[in-house]
């Protein structure tokens, strides 16, 4: 597996690239997002890990300009740990966000986490395209659409598997812990406003109405559910 890391400072750079290559991961550097960018280009990686605060283009302008043309998952690594910074990061397309200063051992388990889940559906179970609420789901192909007309829906590779784990458990309340695990592939407290933030998206792209929902529900205290 290919990742490119993305940071202006030299050692938190030169600690992450050893960090993945003791894994056994190839790994890429550069230090602004311009030169992330040409190499995205000549070079697409499986996975980027992303630094906010940096001269020229931030991440957040870098994130938005891979989206514009390609799925690559992106982990942003940043200092800034406010909500809003973490609720910017993933609204516009990053697959997760995860504050600096961290501990390697959970650097490490939301890179394999997020490249597992990135990954080719292999389970028969899993393969099955699912149908619902007028969609239509193919995770073979990779793609949703609308039965009416056919039209597709441009999903990220998180919101997909999001959709894909509601639609899968329709009519079912999922709790955001239960998605955390499912979706994102770690067990950590505290990130159900990252759930929230991944339904709103969600909303806005299959809802008719994404302020009055009728496919994406929220069940106030425990959670979320997919009705068909």
């Amino acid at each position: 597996m290919k990742i490119l890391v993305v940071d202006d400072d030299r050692p938190s750079l030169k600690l992450i690239s050893f960090l993945l290559r003791e894994e056994g991961y190839v790994v890429s550097t550069a230090q602004n997002g311009q030169t992330a960018l040409e190499i995205i280009q000549q070079r697409p990686p499986d996975l980027v890990i992303l630094d906010v605060m940096m001269p020229h283009i931030d991440g957040f302008e870098v994130c938005h300009r891979i989206r514009k043309v390609a799925k690559i998952p992106i982990i942003f690594l940043s200092a800034k740990g406010q909500i809003e910074d973490k609720v910017m990061g993933l609204s516009i397309g990053a697959d997760d966000y995860l504050v600096k200063p961290f501990e390697p051992a959970e650097l490490l388990a939301r890179v394999e986490a997020v490249l597992r889940r990135s990954g080719t559906f292999t389970d028969q179970q899993d393969a099955m395209p699912l149908r619902g609420g007028g969609l239509c789901l193919d995770p073979i192909r990779h793609v949703v659409f609308r039965e009416e007309d056919g039209k597709e829906i441009e999903l990220t590779p998180i919101e997909f598997r999001l959709l894909w784990c509601l639609m899968g458990n329709a009519g079912r309340v999922l709790s955001p812990s239960f998605l955390i695990s499912k979706v994102w592939g770690y067990d950590y407290e505290g990130e159900s406003n990252q759930v929230a933030v991944y339904i709103r998206r969600l909303r806005t792209k299959i809802e008719k109405e994404p302020h009055h929902p009728e496919q994406l529900v929220t069940v106030r205290g425990h959670g979320y559910k997919f009705e068909a």
